[in-house]
Parts: structure tokens; C-alpha cells; sequence
């Protein structure tokens, strides 16, 4: 049942995927470092926006740097959609295999997030995280096998 009370049929339907969008400064210096660093495949890059490629997931990236906001009065509320305060305020969650052979890879890259060791979680997950060139915290997960 939707919020205004509508009842939808999503047996015709099934969500198939979800692809993080991430904000970054500049996309292609942040499309190098997961290329260099983290081993994705720059599917895609032109000015503003990236599309990076690893197996079966994509992460994009797309330019926060509008700077109009800086010096505002607070009058005119912010509303671009690029400002470049939201450039590493985003986060996503990775499922992966062979988890542990994944952060021994990004643990010698020098990416893992100082605060997101990998661990067994009480929800059944281990864990870890990283952080991108701007900040941008990305969590790889699998479940625990029982």
C-alpha cells in the first residue's frame, strides 16, 4: 500500500538493481583513483559525469561544483543540485564474494576507511569500508556462512 493509500501490483514488476551515484569534485581525477586503486573500468567519462564498471555493479559519479552558494545571504535557498558541499557526503553498500581476498587487496591500496575494519557484524554481515578520493564511504559486504 503506497503512503496515499493505493494499493500497487508489483508482481508485474521486479527490481532488478540499484546503481550508487556518487558526488564528487572533479570526476575524472575520481574516476582515476578507483581505476588505479581499486581496480574498476572507466566505462564511461566526459566532463561532470563517470560511469566505472567492476563485474556486475556500476558506480557513477557526477560533479559537485557548483559554488554559487558560497557568500548567499540566506535569502535564496540552495537548490542546484551540485553544490559542492555535497561533494563526499554520499555512501553505498557493495555485496561481494571472497570478501577477505577483497580487503587484502584495497588494504594494500592504502583505501580502507580508518573506521570501517572488517569484522562479523551482530547482523549476520562481514564488513569493511572504504573511502574514495573525496570522501565518499563505500561498504563491502557478504553474509556470514553458517
Amino acid at each position: 500500500m503506497t503512503p496515499s493509500g493505493h494499493v500497487h501490483d508489483t508482481r508485474a514488476s521486479e527490481m532488478l538493481g540499484a546503481v550508487p551515484v556518487m558526488p564528487v569534485r572533479d570526476p575524472e581525477a575520481a574516476a582515476r583513483f578507483y581505476a588505479e586503486k581499486m581496480d574498476f573500468a572507466i566505462g564511461h567519462l566526459e566532463a561532470g559525469y563517470a560511469i566505472l564498471n567492476m563485474d556486475r555493479i556500476q558506480i557513477h559519479l557526477w560533479a559537485a561544483t557548483d559554488e554559487s552558494w558560497r557568500g548567499r545571504d540566506g535569502g535564496t535557498p540552495i537548490m542546484s543540485g551540485a553544490e559542492s558541499f555535497l561533494a563526499g557526503t554520499a555512501s553505498c553498500r557493495v555485496r561481494v564474494a571472497d570478501i577477505d581476498r577483497l580487503h587484502e587487496r584495497y588494504r594494500a591500496a592504502g583505501v580502507l576507511h580508518p573506521n570501517g575494519p572488517l569484522g562479523d557484524k551482530p547482523y549476520g554481515l562481514r564488513e569493511f569500508a572504504v573511502l574514495d578520493l573525496d570522501g565518499n564511504l563505500i561498504t563491502f559486504f557478504e553474509p556470514i556462512r553458517a
